[in-house]
């Protein structure tokens, strides 16, 4: 029987159970190597879209797995390189003659991987790519729907019935499992190829927000099986009835752990279909189960779309002349709009790495349709630098969503910077905490501060254009007018659509003319010819 020495790519899943590309890599093998590549480049680029935090976690994750794998008498190397060039050579020095990881649909993933897997066949190396980021492989819900992504979620939802349950999560490797199997490492291994401090990378421990949610495999499982003890909780859950601006977060916050794979889906799906089992609970699109699949519906769309992060070549996005406005960009993404509500929000992602969804509606449609008019691209930047789960496809997919300029189209339904924010939190208690500067006024003036007479903003300590800003915009104004150039965005396209449709008509019409002229010739050529 061949034993093999086998790599196994740690990208996403930072995780030992429902990891079936490593418990392939560790089939049959003699010494097993789990690598992280980590580009030192990247890390310190000026075009870095990656924050503090998210830098936090990711290294958080890295010790976690790596302890994990010492009680199976493994370790993990951390490599600092480019892929291409350390893989060789690690396979090289190695002697490799299997790696392993796990499918990945992001672009600048499938163009990697495609290079790596070609790379491995020129030096006779087998390759086994496993699927274990979503519930269900893309491709086979696109083929399903007759090769073509569902773009509602509805539909998806039908593709996801006709495919049954998801794959029953893999459990962790075990010490009896990997009988024979080992790691070799030397001496210097913590030196050459220990998880790096974020010092070493070039950025300021100081700078880090308060560490709510660690990362790593280990905290993923504490914090799925805290919420599911909460059964009613849990069966009753719906996402639309949570609040966005409560001082303790009112959802799972297992979205983190769900983007770096530290916490597999599937498991996680598992889980929560033996909870209800027998019990009345919510459904789809509501639901835990509805917010799993809401990821598996971005996910298979954003891997077969071009551009899917951009607005332009983007066959699902609506082209809309969005205007550029690089301050109040910067004061939106810093939370000095003048809004508290929509300040609030950007500050606690900023200071924290995590945000609700309803949140995360609120102030992406602040940017956009409803009161800044700045592109979802724009937005989209921001929160891919600061959340602690930005994911390429959920981050593009939401941004054009909240813009209504894909997947939701009520673009005249707009949220109030003053009046959502109330529903939740009458008393402003959130803003208090966030932003501390209008944190005495009275509950009546706390999310319009700047309709408090001039003597009580002066009694609060905070003069409105001098100690916080004035509103950017006029709310009922700018709103209003949005919804407008919405309108003619909508309406341009339509007749850009009934002008394709018309040229179509007649490019069809101009051919069938064609053919008949070619076959009337022909029949007169054959007349004459008779």
């Amino acid at each position: 029987m061949t034993q093999h020495r086998s790599i196994h790519w740690f990208r996403k899943g930072l995780r030992l159970h429902d990891n079936p590309a490593f418990i392939k890599a560790c089939e049959q093998a003699s010494e097993i190597y789990p690598i992280f590549i980590l580009d030192p480049w990247f890390a310190k680029s000026a075009n870095c879209r990656v924050g503090i935090n998210r830098w936090r976690f990711l290294l958080q994750a890295l010790r976690d797995l790596d302890n994990s794998l010492k009680t199976l008498n493994l370790r993990l190397f951390v490599v600092r390189g480019n892929p291409n060039t350390e893989l060789e050579n690690l396979c090289q020095r190695w002697k490799i003659s299997r790696l392993t990881f796990e499918v990945d649909t992001e672009p600048y993933a499938v163009k990697r991987d495609e290079e790596v897997e070609r790379q491995m066949g020129e030096m006779g190396i087998e390759v086994i790519k496993s699927l274990s980021h979503t519930l269900f492989e893309p491709q086979r819900v696109i083929k399903v729907n007759g090769g073509s992504a569902p773009l509602t979620y509805q539909r998806f939802q039908t593709i996801a019935s006709k495919l049954g349950p998801p794959p029953k999560p893999l459990d962790a490797p075990t010490l009896e499992s990997l009988l024979g199997c080992k790691t070799l490492i030397s001496d210097n291994h913590e030196k050459e190829f220990g998880v790096p401090t974020l010092t070493e990378l070039g950025k300021d421990p100081k700078s880090c927000g308060p560490l709510l949610y660690p990362g790593g495999e280990k905290e993923a499982l504490e914090r799925m099986e805290r919420q599911l003890k909460k059964t009613n909780w849990i069966c009753s859950f719906e996402k639309p009835q949570t609040s966005p601006n409560s001082l303790t977060p009112s959802t799972t916050v297992l979205s983190p752990y769900l983007k770096f794979g530290c916490l597999s889906s599937r498991l996680f799906y598992h889980q929560l279909a033996d909870m209800y089992k027998g019990k009345k609970h919510s459904q789809p699109p509501v639901s835990l189960h509805g917010q799993l699949l809401w990821r598996e519906f971005f996910y298979t769309v954003a891997s077969v779309t071009p551009n899917f992060d951009k607005m332009e070549g983007n066959p699902v996005c609506r082209q809309i002349p969005w205007q550029s406005n690089p301050d109040h960009l910067e004061k939106w993404a810093n939370g000095q709009t003048g809004f508290p509500f929509i300040d609030a929000i950007m500050r606690q992602l900023r200071q924290e790495g995590w945000i609700h969804h309803l949140a995360r509606h609120a102030v992406a449609c602040f940017l956009t349709r409803g009161d800044l008019w700045i592109s979802w691209e724009e937005g989209m930047t921001v929160f891919e630098e600061l959340l602690l789960d930005a994911d390429w496809s959920l981050n593009a997919a939401n941004w054009m969503w909240l813009s209504a300029s894909a997947f939701f189209h009520q673009y005249f339904r707009v949220y109030s910077p003053i009046a959502f924010g109330k529903k939740t939190d009458p008393n402003g208690d959130y803003i208090r905490k966030y932003v501390p500067e209008v944190k005495k006024f009275p509950s009546k003036y706390i999310f319009e501060p700047w309709t408090a007479p001039l003597s009580m903003q002066q009694t609060a300590g905070c003069v409105l254009g001098k100690d916080y800003p004035k509103p950017l915009v006029d709310h009922s104004v700018a709103s209003k007018a949005n919804i407008s150039k919405m309108a003619a965005a909508y309406n341009a396209a339509k007749k850009d659509k009934l002008n394709n449709a018309s040229q179509n008509g007649m490019t069809a019409q101009n051919g069938k003319k064609r053919k008949q002229n070619k076959k009337d010739g022909l029949v007169q050529k054959k007349l004459k010819f008779t």
